[in-house]
């Protein structure tokens, strides 16, 4: 799932950060699927064939707080697991990207990860999410 946004600050954005980081979260989102597949951790499957499910749900909550939505999802793009991801923006300095993984089958938590940042910026989101990757990969924590 692409990554969603918890923005604490959101009554002092402008415009112009929100489009920012509306593209950062397109920006971690590809990231972390591409480092998934390319390192072999993760087949990743692509979300367009739920794209109206995923909208609809997303029109009526956040998707890590839908009480089992994701996993209808899950099974509907015929996936093992399921991530969601959202970013946590305290202030412009500190910020924490998380990632749930969960089994579609049982709905059980399989892990969560969760790597703080300091800046809002295009580089630390993505230092983030190698961080987050390399912490899992070390761990062995990804299912194939």
């Amino acid at each position: 799932m692409d990554f969603e946004l918890v923005n604490e600050m959101r009554d002092y954005e402008t415009e112009t950060s929100r489009a920012a980081q509306t593209q950062r979260l397109t920006l971690i989102s590809d990231t972390l699927r591409q480092e998934f597949d390319q390192r072999g951790m993760y087949r990743i499957i692509d979300n367009a064939a739920a794209a109206n499910l995923i909208a609809a749900q997303k029109a009526q909550q956040d998707l890590r707080n839908c009480n089992g939505c994701e996993l209808d999802i899950g099974r509907a793009l015929g996936a093992d697991v399921i991530i969601l991801g959202w970013v946590q923006k305290v202030s412009n300095l500190i910020l924490n990207v998380n990632i749930e993984v969960k089994d579609v089958a049982s709905g059980n938590t399989l892990y969560t990860k969760s790597v703080d940042l300091r800046g809002n910026t295009d580089k630390s989101w993505l230092r983030g999410i190698h961080y987050m990757v390399d912490g899992i990969a070390e761990k062995k924590q990804q299912f194939r």
